[in-house]
């Protein structure tokens, strides 16, 4: 047994280095790889497993790492993420269609594909409501439409010139608040400004988000929401604050780690969810509606790993809690492992 890692040694976000660390600690054959290189598949023909934490911020792994990973998986090699794992990865519209089909307690929808059908519904229906892109992450791309005027605004661009992959005004401002808040530096606040006028790579690689357009129901109230992520049967949680003035946690930076806020039904939702998916690991957020019933927003199979370092310990699949310090990232190899026997 034989496990591939692609390694990403730059972004301190990526799974892989604790990954390593398992392998290393646990006795357990590895490899690095490197997924980028043209004989990707050759590099891998003396592994069972590969392993590869990728990025919706990185241009490249957006235009093929599902493709390698569902190749593999095809060819019999088991694979983190597999195909329940990431299809719907950075794909809000996906994830809008697979956890309706599933029944799942998510906020309700909207996707339209005609600038007419669009404007149709904006004159039928109430307001605020949350627009959103496909893909970004940390609040990125995540806007409130408080009127008709300003939903026919977001629509007539959607069908017209469409979006920049990257809002240079909201990451200004985003830079701004943190830098604010004590949780950027200046050097982060100066990127900021630079990022005015030099484009990012995805932004540039990447055509404009149009032709179609995605709203959801503004859920009101919420000043935080709960993020439980599941591996391997198993969850464990943080509460994220909403910022000052602002409807939306994701990416925030304010975060709570005691047990006693998390809200249990939305672990148990979590687990039940997943096992219905058949994912190997997703983040769901939820938030809560005016009867206090847990909603999720969005998933995701990735997740910050510094984030979650300070939580207090886990629920494994019978809702016990079992406090501690824990290894998801061990898990999950200890997963995929377990279903090549």
């Amino acid at each position: 047994m034989k496990v591939g890692i692609h390694h990403n040694k730059q972004d301190d976000r990526s799974f892989s280095k604790r990954w390593i660390e398992y392998c290393q600690q646990n006795d357990i054959d590895y490899k690095i790889v490197n997924a980028y290189d043209y004989n990707i598949v050759l590099q891998l023909s003396d592994c069972d497993v590969f392993m590869w934490h990728y990025f919706q911020t990185d241009y490249r792994d957006m235009l093929f790492a599902k493709q390698l990973l569902y190749s593999l998986q095809i060819s019999g090699k088991k694979v983190f993420p597999d195909f329940h794992t990431c299809w719907h990865f950075d794909d809000k519209v996906g994830q809008k269609y697979l956890l309706e089909a599933i029944h799942a307690q998510f906020v309700p929808s909207y996707v339209f594909y005609k600038k007419k059908d669009a404007i149709d519904w904006i004159y039928s229906t109430s307001f605020p409501k949350v627009f959103k892109l496909r893909g970004g992450a940390a609040s990125a791309n995540v806007k409130l439409a408080r009127s008709q005027e300003e939903a026919n605004r977001f629509v007539n661009k959607a069908f017209g010139r469409g979006y920049s992959q990257f809002d240079k005004i909201e990451n200004l401002k985003e830079r701004i608040r943190k830098f604010n808040a004590g949780k950027d530096s200046l050097t982060g606040l100066l990127k900021g400004v630079g990022r005015l006028f030099i484009k990012t790579e995805f932004a540039k690689m990447f055509a404009r988000e149009k032709g179609y357009v995605y709203f959801q129901d503004f859920i009101p109230n919420n000043k935080f929401d709960i993020r439980i992520v599941v591996v391997d049967e198993k969850a464990f949680a943080i509460k994220r604050m909403c910022r000052k003035n602002d409807f939306r946690a994701s990416g925030g930076g304010f975060l709570v780690y005691n047990r006693e806020e998390i809200d249990e039904r939305c672990v148990s939702l979590a687990l039940d969810i997943n096992l219905r998916l058949k994912s190997q690991c997703t983040s769901y957020d939820f938030v809560f509606d005016e009867n206090n019933n847990p909603l999720i927003v969005e998933i995701s199979f990735g997740f910050m790993p510094k984030a979650y370092d300070l939580c207090e310990g886990y629920w494994d699949k019978d809702m016990n809690w079992l406090g501690g310090r824990f290894n998801p990232y061990g898990w999950m190899i200890e997963e995929v492992i377990r279903s090549t026997n």
